[in-house]
């Protein structure tokens, strides 16, 4: 009962993901619309996006500890909850100053997703967290396609108000899905030490763990990979589209092609590299790390490879992004694993969220 509980726990998480990734990424293909009905210029449009960025950066501690101290899938139904109402309002502004208040506020949840990989690692055990953990980021490249086909297929005829409409409404049901449908478990359940112990001890937040797995050299070293490890992924994010149409020479229709492609080898290389993580700790501790690492510097080889391709040879160009980006996202998954492996239980949700701050802080400077 409790095996097929948590798969059905999965894929409500992997809805949330996917949906919420959507909304998140739904102003981009929806810029043009907003800023011709507000009057406002690019940088204007782009405080829009930065507010709501440093929103969810400073509101990450604020969810770790509350994950740690309180029932994660409540605050998980309440964040999705949030999600909805936050949309709603921004899909109401009439003015300039309101669209802006209100955008920022749906950073509030944007950094309600520590809780979700805690109570994973308390569902599954350590020798497949990297699966599941990949499995459930596939939905973040896939959000953002599913936001680019509701933008393009429903904005142009609802207009932008309606779609807001329409994902916020799904953030609501989700809440109730998750609030009525996730179970909330005894946090380090999952653990090979508690296997046959019948009464689990109650771990909640302790601030001298919280120090403690701070001063761990792994986490330090996670930390400062964090902040660093995204340089690459932010720039390509905000600059590769343009890259492509002004050094290249890709109409809007190739590069687009090119992306998605890339996007579902980056998808794939999520699941994929939990899968090998996995297989190398299940031989040694090390194992994910040692994965995450070889990615790293042969995603750099490939990424360096490709971009001295020739302009004329587009297919191989687009070839050797799609094993680029294959490669490149087998880390995330194992970095994922790797903090719920190293972190006590009490403390999971405040881990992660720390390391999401840095590396938040990291996607800031890095365009």
């Amino acid at each position: 009962m409790f095996r097929r509980r948590r798969w059905f726990v999965v894929a409500v998480f992997y809805a949330f993901v996917l949906l919420h990734q959507a909304d998140k990424l739904l102003i981009g293909p929806l810029t043009t619309p907003i800023m011709e009905e507000f009057g406002i210029n690019q940088a204007q449009m782009g405080a829009v996006s930065s507010f709501a960025i440093i929103v969810a950066a400073v509101l990450y501690p604020i969810w770790g500890y509350l994950y740690d101290r309180y029932a994660r899938a409540k605050l998980l139904a309440l964040a999705s909850f949030i999600w909805g109402i936050t949309t709603w309002l921004n899909a109401l502004a009439r003015t300039y100053g309101a669209f802006l208040v209100t955008r920022a506020s749906t950073g509030i949840d944007d950094s309600s997703y520590p809780g979700m990989y805690s109570l994973l690692a308390d569902y599954f055990e350590p020798r497949i967290r990297g699966k599941v953990y990949g499995l459930l980021q596939t939905a973040m490249p896939f959000g953002y396609m599913l936001g680019l086909v509701l933008a393009t297929a429903l904005g142009g005829a609802l207009g932008w108000r309606k779609v807001f409409f329409l994902t916020g409404g799904l953030g609501v049901i989700l809440a109730l899905v998750i609030f009525l449908g996730v179970k909330e478990v005894p946090r380090g359940r999952a653990e090979p030490e508690m296997e046959g112990v019948e009464q689990i001890p109650s771990f909640t937040f302790d601030w001298q763990v919280a120090k403690r797995i701070l001063r761990s050299p792994s986490m330090r070293f996670i930390l400062i990979q964090g902040f660093f490890g995204v340089f690459p992924w932010n720039v390509l994010t905000y600059w590769f589209f343009r890259y492509l149409e002004t050094e290249r020479g890709f109409t809007g229709a190739q590069a687009t092609l090119t992306m998605m492609v890339a996007i579902v080898s980056l998808a794939g290389g999520y699941f994929i590299g939990g899968v090998l993580g996995d297989f190398a700790f299940r031989r040694t501790l090390r194992g994910r790390v040692l994965v995450a690492n070889t990615a790293a510097l042969l995603g750099m080889v490939l990424l360096v490879l490709t971009l001295s391709i020739p302009n004329q040879q587009r297919l191989l160009f687009t070839i050797s992004m799609a094993l680029t980006g294959l490669v490149m996202s087998w880390p995330t998954s194992n970095v994922s694993a790797t903090i719920q492996d190293i972190a006590e239980p009490e403390v999971r949700s405040t881990a992660y969220a720390l390391t999401e701050f840095i590396s938040n802080t990291g996607a800031a400077l890095s365009p």
